[in-house]
């Protein structure tokens, strides 16, 4: 039996639109250690993700991280997709 480990995921921009809510709060599956996975994992089951999670930016709490940070329980992530404007 697997220890629950929820964490938030928060969306910005872009994406908020797209999923059409701004945070969730998503209890990791086994096989989830990292952000690299995390962003596997939601590009599979939220079809609103699929194919745009290479140019997004993730954050746990106030630090952007790369692909290999391991995810705890509690952990809040920040999805933060490219900014374009003028």
């Amino acid at each position: 039996m697997s220890v629950p480990r929820p964490i938030d995921v928060l969306y910005f921009a872009a994406l908020r639109e797209r999923m059409g809510l701004h945070s969730e709060r998503i209890e990791l599956p086994d096989g989830v250690e990292t952000v690299g996975r995390l962003a596997q994992f939601l590009e599979a089951s939220r079809p609103g993700l699929r194919g745009v999670l290479g140019s997004v930016r993730f954050a746990v709490g106030d630090e952007f991280v790369d692909a290999e940070r391991v995810l705890a329980a509690g952990d809040v992530v920040a999805l933060i997709p490219p900014v374009s404007g003028g």
